[in-house]
């Protein structure tokens, strides 16, 4: 398996850095290729540019910051996505590598004089959400699960037809005890180790 690894939290020390490194055990211990991008780390830019807008649709070739992101996308066969959900959804940084990287000659293709998209990334075959929410899970249901939305409907339909998707979150993250989270890190590492 190659994994693409995309971390997005501004504290290194927070939850989500330590599921982004029970996650890299587990594909090491897996015997799994991977690739890791922390976003914050890297001070990756997710503000959309007026240029970009513009240019949309131009070949990815001229848009040169993307060009590592965008050949990590070619390059994974699962991408395993580790964030805080903040108001509901991916947080801004995270959002903003979707906006910029997943675009025409990446992830679709938009064929002249074409009104419908073509996927592209045919070869992700899986989607991993590792992620924590502040909020207990019926809070989450009622607001209608944006993030689990967009990664596993809007990118999903993106990647391969038969792309499977696998959601790991820990609910109530705010008010959990040691126990619940060591579970919640243990069971992260357990669920990407055993990925085929």
């Amino acid at each position: 398996m190659k994994a693409l690894v995309v971390h997005c939290h501004p504290n290194p020390d927070s939850l989500c850095a330590a599921a982004r490194d029970r996650v890299v055990a587990g594909l090491e211990a897996g015997g799994h290729e991977l690739r890791l991008r922390d976003l914050y780390a890297e001070d990756f830019v997710p503000e959309l540019s007026s240029w970009e807008r513009v240019h949309h649709l131009d070949d990815p070739a001229n848009k040169p910051d993307i060009a590592p992101y965008a050949d990590d996308l070619r390059w994974c066969d699962t991408l395993i996505l580790v964030y805080p959900t903040w108001y509901s959804a991916q947080p801004a940084m995270l959002k903003g590598w979707m906006d910029r990287v997943w675009v025409r000659g990446v992830a679709y293709e938009l064929p002249e004089g074409g009104n419908r998209i073509r996927p592209l990334l045919h070869n992700i075959r899986r989607i991993v959400v590792v992620t924590t929410h502040g909020s207990a899970k019926w809070v989450n249901a009622v607001q209608g699960e944006g993030g689990k939305r967009v990664a596993f409907r809007s990118l999903r339909v993106l990647c391969s037809r038969r792309c499977r998707t696998t959601w790991l979150a820990l609910y109530g993250a705010d008010t959990s005890g040691a126990d619940r989270r060591v579970a919640f890190l243990d069971r992260v590492e357990r669920t990407v180790r055993g990925l085929r």
